[in-house]
């Protein structure tokens, strides 16, 4: 059994975590101030969350916003948390609804338009992004 400052004691277990590496390793969906924050394009920002082998980042779209057609090498996930959205992806626009979920294949054009009610998406990029590494803005490929 251990005791210290960051032990923290629940009926049958206890848990002694290292704080600075929690801070690191666990974050929160709904904590504007959780992750790295980017301006992608007006009304649409994010807050990056990155490993080594993968990244994560939460994409909030304004009502009716609309991101920049762009590309990059990494290969990308996202699913649409909340809200409404079309997806255009090599040319096609594809509606998307809450719990859908898509995969962007390396180099294909694709960028995200939200509906009235705006949007906010999950994407994962493997391997990390590294223009994504720091704050700022803009998507930082064409």
């Amino acid at each position: 059994m251990m005791n210290g400052p960051n032990t923290i004691r629940s009926n049958e277990w206890e848990v002694t975590a290292d704080m600075d590496q929690r801070a690191k390793e666990f974050h929160n969906l709904d904590d504007p101030s959780d992750g790295l924050f980017r301006e992608l394009a007006p009304g649409v920002t994010t807050r990056i969350f990155s490993g080594e082998q993968a990244m994560l980042s939460v994409v909030t779209l304004a009502p009716n916003a609309q991101g920049i057609l762009h590309r990059h090498p990494e290969e990308q996930w996202g699913v649409l948390l909340e809200g409404s959205a079309v997806r255009v992806q090599d040319g096609d626009e594809i509606p998307v609804k809450k719990g859908d979920f898509w995969r962007t294949p390396s180099n294909v054009p694709h960028t995200m338009r939200a509906g009235p009610e705006g949007a906010r998406v999950l994407d994962v990029f493997s391997p990390p992004r590294p223009e994504y590494r720091k704050a700022g803005s803009g998507f930082a490929s064409s």
